[in-house]
Protein backbone atom coordinates (compact mmCIF):
# COMPACT_ATOMS: atom_id res chain seq x y z
CA UNK A 1 0.00 0.00 0.00
CA UNK A 2 1.40 3.59 -0.60
CA UNK A 3 1.75 6.09 1.64
CA UNK A 4 -1.26 9.11 1.97
CA UNK A 5 -0.41 12.01 0.21
CA UNK A 6 -1.01 14.98 2.37
CA UNK A 7 -2.16 17.83 0.25
CA UNK A 8 -5.10 19.37 0.13
CA UNK A 9 -4.04 18.91 -4.17
CA UNK A 10 -4.43 15.61 -3.58
CA UNK A 11 -8.24 15.63 -2.48
CA UNK A 12 -11.05 15.36 -5.04
CA UNK A 13 -14.32 16.95 -5.12
CA UNK A 14 -16.12 13.61 -5.96
CA UNK A 15 -15.09 10.36 -6.44
CA UNK A 16 -17.06 7.34 -7.95
CA UNK A 17 -16.72 3.60 -7.36
CA UNK A 18 -17.62 1.93 -10.58
CA UNK A 19 -16.63 2.67 -13.93
CA UNK A 20 -19.91 1.35 -15.71
CA UNK A 21 -22.33 3.62 -17.64
CA UNK A 22 -23.52 5.18 -14.30
CA UNK A 23 -19.98 5.76 -12.93
CA UNK A 24 -19.10 7.21 -16.17
CA UNK A 25 -21.93 9.54 -16.97
CA UNK A 26 -21.81 10.22 -13.30
CA UNK A 27 -17.86 11.31 -14.06
CA UNK A 28 -18.94 13.81 -16.77
CA UNK A 29 -22.57 15.28 -15.26
CA UNK A 30 -19.58 16.28 -11.86
CA UNK A 31 -16.97 17.92 -14.69
CA UNK A 32 -19.96 19.91 -16.17
CA UNK A 33 -20.44 21.31 -12.65
CA UNK A 34 -16.80 21.89 -12.48
CA UNK A 35 -16.12 19.28 -9.54
CA UNK A 36 -12.65 17.21 -9.49
CA UNK A 37 -13.27 14.08 -10.79
CA UNK A 38 -11.76 10.65 -9.75
CA UNK A 39 -13.32 7.22 -11.28
CA UNK A 40 -11.90 3.86 -9.35
CA UNK A 41 -13.03 0.51 -10.77
CA UNK A 42 -11.91 -3.30 -10.71
CA UNK A 43 -11.54 -3.38 -13.87
CA UNK A 44 -8.63 -2.71 -16.22
CA UNK A 45 -10.33 -0.29 -18.24
CA UNK A 46 -13.89 1.77 -18.39
CA UNK A 47 -17.56 0.30 -19.42
CA UNK A 48 -18.63 -2.24 -16.55
CA UNK A 49 -20.98 -4.48 -17.60
CA UNK A 50 -21.25 -3.14 -21.09
CA UNK A 51 -17.56 -4.18 -21.33
CA UNK A 52 -17.17 -7.19 -19.22
CA UNK A 53 -20.53 -9.24 -19.97
CA UNK A 54 -21.75 -8.32 -23.16
CA UNK A 55 -19.65 -6.11 -25.64
CA UNK A 56 -21.16 -7.12 -29.31
CA UNK A 57 -24.75 -7.31 -27.56
CA UNK A 58 -27.16 -4.36 -29.00
CA UNK A 59 -28.31 -2.00 -26.27
CA UNK A 60 -32.02 -0.23 -27.51
CA UNK A 61 -33.03 1.19 -24.54
CA UNK A 62 -30.38 4.11 -23.80
CA UNK A 63 -31.05 7.93 -24.95
CA UNK A 64 -29.96 8.75 -28.46
CA UNK A 65 -29.29 5.64 -30.13
CA UNK A 66 -31.92 3.66 -31.28
CA UNK A 67 -29.50 0.74 -31.36
CA UNK A 68 -25.71 0.63 -30.09
CA UNK A 69 -23.07 -2.07 -29.24
CA UNK A 70 -22.48 -2.29 -25.82
CA UNK A 71 -18.62 -1.43 -26.66
CA UNK A 72 -19.24 1.24 -28.52
CA UNK A 73 -22.13 2.68 -26.19
CA UNK A 74 -18.66 2.39 -23.31
CA UNK A 75 -16.37 4.34 -25.61
CA UNK A 76 -19.40 6.80 -26.03
CA UNK A 77 -19.54 7.54 -22.39
CA UNK A 78 -15.61 7.33 -21.65
CA UNK A 79 -15.14 10.03 -24.11
CA UNK A 80 -17.83 11.73 -22.80
CA UNK A 81 -16.49 12.19 -19.41
CA UNK A 82 -13.09 12.44 -20.60
CA UNK A 83 -13.76 15.46 -22.23
CA UNK A 84 -13.15 16.75 -18.41
CA UNK A 85 -10.13 14.96 -17.86
CA UNK A 86 -11.01 12.73 -14.74
CA UNK A 87 -8.44 11.09 -12.86
CA UNK A 88 -9.37 6.95 -13.66
CA UNK A 89 -7.82 4.72 -11.29
CA UNK A 90 -8.36 1.48 -13.48
CA UNK A 91 -7.62 -1.81 -12.50
CA UNK A 92 -7.88 -1.39 -8.70
CA UNK A 93 -10.64 -2.44 -6.07
CA UNK A 94 -11.64 -0.66 -3.44
CA UNK A 95 -11.62 -2.42 0.14
CA UNK A 96 -12.07 -0.02 2.83
CA UNK A 97 -13.35 3.26 3.30
CA UNK A 98 -12.68 5.82 6.12
CA UNK A 99 -13.16 9.19 7.68
CA UNK A 100 -10.45 11.12 8.27
CA UNK A 101 -10.29 15.64 8.47
CA UNK A 102 -9.41 16.95 5.09
CA UNK A 103 -5.34 16.67 4.80
CA UNK A 104 -2.91 19.50 5.14
CA UNK A 105 -6.35 21.68 6.53
CA UNK A 106 -6.69 23.36 9.74
CA UNK A 107 -10.18 24.16 10.06
CA UNK A 108 -11.73 21.01 11.39
CA UNK A 109 -13.44 19.77 7.77
CA UNK A 110 -13.19 15.93 6.81
CA UNK A 111 -12.86 13.88 3.90
CA UNK A 112 -12.97 10.67 2.67
CA UNK A 113 -10.34 8.01 2.24
CA UNK A 114 -10.57 5.02 -0.09
CA UNK A 115 -8.35 2.48 -0.46
CA UNK A 116 -7.84 0.32 -2.62
CA UNK A 117 -5.64 -2.72 -3.03
CA UNK A 118 -2.73 -0.39 -4.73
CA UNK A 119 -2.96 2.95 -3.34
CA UNK A 120 -5.04 5.77 -1.35
CA UNK A 121 -7.69 8.35 -2.16
CA UNK A 122 -8.84 11.16 -1.11
CA UNK A 123 -12.46 12.82 -1.66
CA UNK A 124 -14.89 15.38 -0.28
CA UNK A 125 -17.95 13.09 -1.55
CA UNK A 126 -18.01 9.22 -2.73
CA UNK A 127 -20.97 7.83 -5.26
CA UNK A 128 -21.06 4.13 -5.29
CA UNK A 129 -21.81 2.88 -8.44
CA UNK A 130 -20.51 -0.22 -8.55
CA UNK A 131 -23.25 -2.26 -10.36
CA UNK A 132 -23.63 -5.55 -9.15
CA UNK A 133 -20.48 -5.30 -7.84
CA UNK A 134 -17.09 -5.95 -8.46
CA UNK A 135 -16.06 -8.62 -11.51
CA UNK A 136 -13.63 -11.18 -11.22
CA UNK A 137 -13.64 -13.61 -13.93
CA UNK A 138 -14.84 -17.32 -13.04
CA UNK A 139 -11.47 -19.76 -13.91
CA UNK A 140 -11.16 -23.09 -14.46
CA UNK A 141 -9.10 -25.78 -11.62
CA UNK A 142 -6.31 -26.24 -14.37
CA UNK A 143 -2.79 -25.60 -13.50
CA UNK A 144 -1.52 -24.92 -16.90
CA UNK A 145 -3.71 -21.98 -16.82
CA UNK A 146 -1.82 -20.25 -14.70
CA UNK A 147 1.50 -20.70 -16.28
CA UNK A 148 0.17 -19.02 -19.76
CA UNK A 149 -1.91 -16.02 -17.96
CA UNK A 150 -0.80 -12.49 -19.90
CA UNK A 151 1.00 -14.56 -22.35
CA UNK A 152 -1.49 -15.94 -24.12
CA UNK A 153 -4.43 -17.06 -21.87
CA UNK A 154 -6.62 -13.95 -21.14
CA UNK A 155 -10.64 -13.78 -19.61
CA UNK A 156 -11.94 -11.02 -22.15
CA UNK A 157 -11.31 -9.36 -24.89
CA UNK A 158 -10.01 -5.83 -25.03
CA UNK A 159 -9.75 -4.94 -28.42
CA UNK A 160 -10.26 -7.91 -31.26
CA UNK A 161 -7.45 -6.49 -33.73
CA UNK A 162 -4.98 -7.60 -31.19
CA UNK A 163 -6.02 -11.23 -32.54
CA UNK A 164 -5.73 -10.80 -36.55
CA UNK A 165 -4.20 -13.63 -38.17
CA UNK A 166 -4.15 -15.60 -34.94
CA UNK A 167 -5.53 -19.16 -33.59
CA UNK A 168 -7.47 -18.49 -31.11
CA UNK A 169 -9.32 -21.36 -29.00
CA UNK A 170 -12.57 -19.34 -26.59
CA UNK A 171 -13.68 -21.67 -23.82
CA UNK A 172 -17.51 -20.95 -22.75
CA UNK A 173 -21.32 -21.02 -23.62
CA UNK A 174 -22.77 -17.58 -22.71
CA UNK A 175 -23.44 -14.46 -24.58
CA UNK A 176 -19.50 -13.64 -24.20
CA UNK A 177 -18.08 -16.73 -25.73
CA UNK A 178 -20.48 -17.00 -28.58
CA UNK A 179 -20.05 -13.24 -29.04
CA UNK A 180 -16.41 -13.34 -29.23
CA UNK A 181 -16.23 -15.95 -31.41
CA UNK A 182 -18.74 -13.92 -33.98
CA UNK A 183 -16.35 -10.93 -33.59
CA UNK A 184 -13.14 -12.87 -34.34
CA UNK A 185 -14.46 -14.83 -36.72
CA UNK A 186 -13.13 -12.49 -39.94
CA UNK A 187 -10.43 -11.36 -38.20
CA UNK A 188 -8.10 -14.33 -36.22
CA UNK A 189 -7.04 -17.14 -39.06
CA UNK A 190 -8.79 -19.77 -37.10
CA UNK A 191 -11.65 -19.57 -34.40
CA UNK A 192 -12.09 -22.37 -32.15
CA UNK A 193 -15.35 -22.52 -29.90
CA UNK A 194 -15.61 -25.86 -27.09
CA UNK A 195 -18.32 -26.19 -24.88
CA UNK A 196 -18.30 -28.60 -22.06
CA UNK A 197 -22.40 -29.54 -23.04
CA UNK A 198 -25.12 -29.20 -25.25
CA UNK A 199 -26.83 -25.86 -25.64
CA UNK A 200 -25.79 -21.90 -25.06
CA UNK A 201 -27.01 -19.92 -22.79
CA UNK A 202 -26.68 -16.93 -25.16
CA UNK A 203 -29.37 -15.46 -27.23
CA UNK A 204 -30.87 -17.37 -30.28
CA UNK A 205 -30.01 -15.29 -32.65
CA UNK A 206 -26.47 -15.22 -31.64
CA UNK A 207 -26.65 -18.85 -31.60
CA UNK A 208 -27.85 -19.13 -34.84
CA UNK A 209 -25.20 -16.88 -36.48
CA UNK A 210 -22.84 -19.09 -34.75
CA UNK A 211 -24.06 -21.84 -36.45
CA UNK A 212 -24.32 -20.43 -39.58
CA UNK A 213 -20.46 -19.01 -39.35
CA UNK A 214 -16.72 -20.75 -40.00
CA UNK A 215 -16.23 -20.88 -36.35
CA UNK A 216 -15.12 -24.49 -35.09
CA UNK A 217 -17.52 -25.11 -32.48
CA UNK A 218 -17.10 -28.18 -30.39
CA UNK A 219 -19.83 -29.33 -27.98
CA UNK A 220 -19.12 -31.62 -25.05
CA UNK A 221 -14.91 -30.43 -25.05
CA UNK A 222 -13.14 -29.41 -22.78
CA UNK A 223 -9.79 -28.24 -21.68
CA UNK A 224 -7.37 -31.03 -20.58
CA UNK A 225 -4.20 -28.88 -20.85
CA UNK A 226 -2.78 -25.52 -22.23
CA UNK A 227 1.01 -26.12 -23.79
CA UNK A 228 3.41 -23.83 -24.88
CA UNK A 229 7.51 -22.43 -23.95
CA UNK A 230 7.57 -18.41 -23.34
CA UNK A 231 3.50 -18.06 -24.68
CA UNK A 232 0.47 -20.27 -25.62
CA UNK A 233 1.62 -22.44 -28.44
CA UNK A 234 -1.49 -25.26 -28.15
CA UNK A 235 -4.29 -26.62 -26.46
CA UNK A 236 -5.22 -30.11 -25.21
CA UNK A 237 -9.02 -30.37 -25.79
CA UNK A 238 -11.36 -33.78 -25.14
CA UNK A 239 -14.44 -35.01 -25.42
CA UNK A 240 -16.15 -35.96 -22.14
CA UNK A 241 -18.23 -38.69 -23.63
CA UNK A 242 -15.28 -40.45 -24.75
CA UNK A 243 -12.26 -38.72 -23.22
CA UNK A 244 -10.85 -38.78 -26.85
CA UNK A 245 -7.74 -36.49 -26.53
CA UNK A 246 -6.87 -33.77 -29.34
CA UNK A 247 -3.89 -31.40 -29.93
CA UNK A 248 -4.60 -27.50 -31.82
CA UNK A 249 -2.13 -25.70 -32.16
CA UNK A 250 -3.58 -22.09 -30.60
CA UNK A 251 -1.97 -18.53 -30.33
CA UNK A 252 -4.58 -17.56 -28.27
CA UNK A 253 -6.93 -18.97 -25.23
CA UNK A 254 -9.69 -16.75 -23.91
CA UNK A 255 -11.68 -18.18 -20.80
CA UNK A 256 -15.62 -16.48 -21.37
CA UNK A 257 -16.56 -18.32 -18.27
CA UNK A 258 -18.15 -15.65 -16.60
CA UNK A 259 -17.89 -13.08 -14.00
CA UNK A 260 -18.52 -12.97 -10.02
CA UNK A 261 -20.03 -9.99 -8.90
CA UNK A 262 -20.17 -9.33 -5.50
CA UNK A 263 -19.97 -6.10 -3.10
CA UNK A 264 -17.31 -7.33 -1.44
CA UNK A 265 -15.34 -5.05 0.92
CA UNK A 266 -18.35 -2.71 0.44
CA UNK A 267 -20.71 -4.58 2.79
CA UNK A 268 -18.07 -3.78 5.50
CA UNK A 269 -18.71 0.04 4.78
CA UNK A 270 -21.12 0.78 7.10
CA UNK A 271 -23.78 1.45 4.40
CA UNK A 272 -27.62 0.65 5.52
CA UNK A 273 -28.59 -2.48 2.95
CA UNK A 274 -31.55 -3.63 1.63
CA UNK A 275 -31.23 -7.69 1.30
CA UNK A 276 -27.54 -8.34 -0.07
CA UNK A 277 -27.07 -6.87 -3.00
CA UNK A 278 -28.42 -3.24 -2.52
CA UNK A 279 -27.40 -0.15 -0.99
CA UNK A 280 -30.43 1.79 0.93
CA UNK A 281 -30.69 5.49 -0.38
CA UNK A 282 -33.23 8.08 -0.28
CA UNK A 283 -34.66 10.47 -2.77
CA UNK A 284 -31.52 12.39 -2.74
CA UNK A 285 -29.01 9.42 -3.46
CA UNK A 286 -27.82 9.89 0.05
CA UNK A 287 -26.79 6.48 2.25
CA UNK A 288 -26.44 6.64 5.91
CA UNK A 289 -23.21 7.95 5.73
CA UNK A 290 -22.53 11.58 5.13
CA UNK A 291 -21.00 12.65 1.59
CA UNK A 292 -21.84 8.99 0.62
CA UNK A 293 -24.04 8.52 -2.31
CA UNK A 294 -25.23 5.59 -5.08
CA UNK A 295 -26.62 5.21 -7.62
CA UNK A 296 -27.54 2.45 -10.07
CA UNK A 297 -28.13 -1.21 -9.98
CA UNK A 298 -26.34 -1.25 -6.50
CA UNK A 299 -29.15 1.81 -5.12
CA UNK A 300 -32.49 1.40 -3.97
CA UNK A 301 -35.15 3.11 -2.00
CA UNK A 302 -37.02 1.32 0.79
CA UNK A 303 -40.43 1.97 -0.94
CA UNK A 304 -39.44 1.29 -4.67
CA UNK A 305 -38.74 -2.08 -6.35
CA UNK A 306 -35.82 -2.33 -8.40
CA UNK A 307 -35.06 -1.10 -11.81
CA UNK A 308 -31.73 -2.12 -13.07
CA UNK A 309 -31.88 0.08 -16.45
CA UNK A 310 -28.99 1.75 -17.47
CA UNK A 311 -31.31 5.12 -18.34
CA UNK A 312 -32.39 4.75 -14.38
CA UNK A 313 -28.75 4.83 -13.39
CA UNK A 314 -28.13 7.51 -15.54
CA UNK A 315 -30.73 9.88 -13.56
CA UNK A 316 -30.11 8.69 -10.01
CA UNK A 317 -26.14 9.79 -10.76
CA UNK A 318 -27.27 13.25 -11.92
CA UNK A 319 -29.30 13.52 -9.02
CA UNK A 320 -26.07 12.68 -6.99
CA UNK A 321 -23.92 14.58 -8.22
CA UNK A 322 -26.04 17.49 -7.86
CA UNK A 323 -26.58 17.10 -3.77
CA UNK A 324 -23.39 16.33 -3.74
CA UNK A 325 -21.99 20.14 -5.42
CA UNK A 326 -24.50 21.52 -3.50
CA UNK A 327 -22.98 19.64 0.37
CA UNK A 328 -19.36 20.83 -0.58
CA UNK A 329 -19.93 24.32 -1.61
CA UNK A 330 -22.41 25.62 1.03
CA UNK A 331 -24.72 28.12 -0.66
CA UNK A 332 -24.57 27.08 -4.12
CA UNK A 333 -27.70 25.77 -5.61
CA UNK A 334 -28.97 21.84 -6.31
CA UNK A 335 -29.99 22.78 -9.90
CA UNK A 336 -27.13 23.58 -12.00
CA UNK A 337 -29.20 25.20 -14.88
CA UNK A 338 -29.17 23.78 -18.11
CA UNK A 339 -25.93 22.47 -19.74
CA UNK A 340 -26.51 24.24 -23.04
CA UNK A 341 -26.62 27.49 -21.11
CA UNK A 342 -23.28 26.43 -19.48
CA UNK A 343 -21.04 25.00 -21.85
CA UNK A 344 -21.99 28.34 -23.92
CA UNK A 345 -20.71 30.29 -20.68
Amino acid sequence: MMSPKKNTADVFDITFVGAGPTGLFGAFYAGLREMKVKIIDALPQPGGQLIALYPDKLIYDTPGFPSILSKELASCLTEQASQWKPFMALGERALELKRTPLPGGDDGQECWIIETDKDIHYSRTVVIAAGIGAFRPNKLKNESISLFEGKGVEYWVNDVDDYAGMRVLIIGGGDSAVDWSLALEPIAEHVTLIHRREGFRAHDTSVNALKDSSVDTRIFYELREFQGNESLERAVIFDNRTGDESTIEVDAGILALGFKADLGPIREWGLETIGRRYIKVNSKMETNLPGIYAAGDVALQEELDPLNLIVVGYGQVTVAVNYAYAAIKPGEKVFPGHSSERVAD
